[in-house]
């Protein structure tokens, strides 16, 4: 028991702090009661003074992680920096001596859009790094051929450039918090083991609880078709199939997640690869931990669509052919760039990456659709050699009849979510982008959410391509949704899109924001998603008489908020 003298001083010394000088002090004297000589305290000369934590996201994730690991740090005595990628000054980079970057992959491989702009000035530029010490957490689905590829390269990249790892790079799956926190426990420590001159230790670091959560595998669900409907009107340019899966189990998921679908390829085009090449197709291969016959990879496993480049590079590797940098099917490949036998073939069905997971927003809600999942699918086409294809999983799954079983996973998306039912919400879609936000009224009107809901949304025609319209009606007649405005950009001359009903409801659309409405875009992720910005941008310029940097900030402070979600792609 301290005298009253020195309760005084304490006392008068925690008075005199702040929170973040009472945490260290909290460390420190953890480390005196230890007795260990290398906690010694330094107040003004830690090992290491400075680090900055760094994020590029697409959901979210990234930013959670950061955000908690920047706590961590703070806790553990170090001046810790969190910033975005998108908001980190490039020049900033050859300044820095301790930076910690968390970055998702998605796509083929790509950073977020946010990590674009540091991504490519890491790849473009001439950069020396001598003096950074970095490491690099990377997110990702290995249900995906190119899992954690935007971390790799950063990883790789910083390397290249003369900087050093503190830890190598560490690549996690969709369930990735055990493995990071693992990852920056590990971080932690590093750092604390540090040594500067006068073999100077940083303050002690508070111990990590072991993290009692066990990696989890990815969860299957079987279910059925139960409908298939095309929602365009006869004379539309689109199909876009509205398909109802019964299932098996209930389903874990709520409004704003995606299914993830992995599609099989046609017989037709597998049995043209066959002719094309000369190969058994009953011949029993293995590649990697796959075995089976030649037909049954082809058909259930292997990716034949739309090749990457790097596929087709390893494609010219093996032929010796000389095939530009390109993208096509693997069929188009081997009609145009045969391949010299059957056994040149068993080389290329090494190099074929697996058949990529498809995500679809659902459109139906746990509360409004017990024992069923929505999806709004739109058929995808495109022209490749003069010639018409389709999207793998968008025509296999528009032409699966009622009946059909099914197996797909959940895919979390905790950065597109409702708020609490009390606030309003401005959703923005064109065409399937609509899928959401039907899941998002669907439950707000199961469990009577008082807060407003306004949908602004597009697609061609009225009369042939109005997605789900008697129920947009019905929503509106009894309230659940309170305002909606449509675009539909081939009804007249000129062509009317989403961002320009924004514009002409922008008084109304500025007052809702300035009381606390969520917004949201889904949809294409070019050209919506860039128009649609630009145009909220212009409206909070006018409607609050901002400038350019005035209506940039209060943009940034609505997604800071979470106030601003986009589910794009």
């Amino acid at each position: 028991m301290l005298a009253p003298s020195k309760i005084n001083i304490v006392q008068e010394l925690l008075a005199d702090l702040s929170r973040e000088e009472v945490i260290w002090l909290h460390g420190y004297l953890a480390g005196v009661v230890s007795k260990e000589p290398e906690a010694s305290p330094v107040v003004n000369n830690l090992a290491v003074k400075k680090i900055t934590i760094a994020y590029g996201t697409e959901t979210g994730n990234a930013k959670k992680l950061a955000t908690r690991f920047t706590a961590r740090a703070k806790q553990n005595g170090m001046h810790t920096r969190l910033i975005g990628l998108d908001q980190y000054k490039l020049n900033d980079l050859e300044k820095e001596e301790w930076l910690f970057i968390i970055i998702s992959t998605h796509g083929e491989g790509e950073p977020p859009d946010a990590a674009r702009r540091f991504y490519d000035h890491l790849h473009q530029q001439k950069l020396s790094l001598p003096s950074l010490r970095y490491g690099v957490l990377a997110l990702g689905d290995t249900a995906y051929p190119l899992f954690c590829k935007a971390g790799e390269d950063v990883d790789q990249q910083l390397q290249k450039l003369g900087a050093s790892r503190v830890q190598p790079l560490k690549k996690c799956d969709v369930d990735f918090e055990n493995d990071a926190e693992e990852w920056f426990k590990t971080i932690l420590q590093a750092l604390k083991k540090h040594d500067i001159p006068g073999n100077e230790r940083i303050q002690p670091i508070v111990k990590l609880p072991a993290s009692s959560t066990t990696k989890k595998e990815k969860k299957y669900y079987d279910g059925k078709i139960l409908s298939n409907i095309n929602l365009n009107a006869r004379g539309s340019a689109k199909q876009t199939f509205h398909l109802e899966i019964g299932l098996d189990e209930p389903a874990d998921y709520l409004p704003g997640d995606s299914l993830a679908i992995i599609p099989t390829n046609r017989k037709d085009v597998v049995a043209e690869i066959v002719r094309l090449t000369g190969i058994d197709p009953l011949q029993t291969v293995t590649l990697n931990q796959l075995t089976g016959t030649v037909e049954e990879l082809l058909v259930n496993h292997l990716n034949i669509c739309y090749l990457l480049t790097s596929t087709v590079k390893s494609y010219a590797e093996i032929t010796k052919l000389n095939i530009p940098d390109t993208r096509m099917d693997l069929k188009d490949l081997l009609r145009i760039y045969p391949v010299k036998d059957a056994g040149q073939f068993l080389e290329v069905l090494s190099i074929l990456k697996p058949i990529a997971p498809r995500l679809y927003s659902i459109s139906s809600s746990p509360a409004a659709h017990p024992g069923e999942i929505h999806l709004t699918v739109s058929k995808h086409w495109f022209l490749l050699q003069d010639e018409q294809h389709y999207g793998l999983c968008s025509a296999f799954l528009g032409d699966q009849p009622a009946g059909t079983p099914i197996r797909f996973y959940i895919h979390k998306n905790n950065a597109f979510k409702l708020p609490v039912p009390a606030k309003d919400i401005i959703m923005v879609g064109a065409g399937t982008g609509i899928a959401p936000f039907r899941s998002f009224i669907a439950e707000r009107d199961v469990t009577g959410a008082e807060g407003r809901s306004w949908i602004f949304f597009g697609d061609q025609h009225f009369t042939t391509d109005f997605l789900y319209q008697s129920e947009w009606q019905d929503w509106l007649n009894t309230g659940s949704l309170t305002k909606m405005n449509v675009a539909f950009s081939r009804d007249q001359p000129e062509k009317i899109y989403v961002q320009h009903k924004m514009l002409e409801h922008a008084a109304q659309l500025m007052e809702w924001l300035d009381i606390g409405a969520y917004f949201y875009i889904c949809g294409a992720r070019d050209p919506l998603s860039g128009a649609v910005e630009s145009t909220l941008r212009n409206i909070i310029s006018l409607q609050k008489n901002y400038n350019e940097e005035e209506a940039t900030q209060y943009l940034a402070q609505l997604k800071k908020e979470g106030r601003y979600q986009k589910d794009v792609y």
